[in-house]
């Protein structure tokens, strides 16, 4: 059977260092220097964007948003302690970098509602995700009935209360 354009996509950003080569790298080069989150034209990885809900129309934003790997800390202290207490742990962060970059891209763009994101590249440093954003007050998304369930009140702030597919899996709540 014959494979669709989407297919070879998916194929291509099993293994992206290998598959796209030199791109990889000016791509990483180029995104370094963009500010973290940051409005794009365009998905970046088309066959991901569509599978989760992107559609290219009205409406419909992308965003990519750029988060720093590594654990956090625990604040130092701050009053004297033994040196047996004053140690700095690392503390296993209860949310995933996803859901971190999704938290962020809402909260810049405050009109738009997180339908969903995924992993677009990484380095030593950082962690770039592209989340997709849809204007609930748009005629086109309100009109459309597959997706203007996004504008009803009770959806609103869906990235912040881990409703999207990221946060309902660092919750426990999706089966893979």
């Amino acid at each position: 059977m014959a494979k669709g354009v989407y297919q070879y996509i998916r194929e291509a950003w099993k293994r992206p260092k290998a598959n796209l080569g030199e791109l990889w790298r000016e791509r990483l080069i180029a995104w370094r220097r963009e500010p973290a989150i940051n409005r794009i034209e365009r998905p970046t990885r088309l066959d991901r964007a569509r599978s989760l809900g992107y559609k290219a129309k009205q409406g419909y934003l992308i965003v990519r948003s750029r988060v720093p790997r590594g654990v956090s800390k625990r604040p130092q202290l701050k009053a004297g302690r033994r040196p047996k207490r004053y140690a700095q742990k690392r503390l296993p962060v209860a949310v995933s970098k996803q859901r971190i970059a999704e938290a962020r891209a809402a909260k810049k763009y405050p009109n738009c509602e997180v339908l969903n994101s995924y992993w677009v590249i990484e380095d030593a440093k950082h962690k770039w995700f592209e989340v997709i954003l849809v204007d609930k007050q748009h005629t086109v998304i309100l009109a459309d009935k597959k997706i203007n369930w996004i504008a009803d009140p009770a959806n609103r702030g869906r990235a912040f209360r881990g409703l999207t597919s990221a946060g309902k899996k660092g919750r426990g709540l999706r089966k893979k």
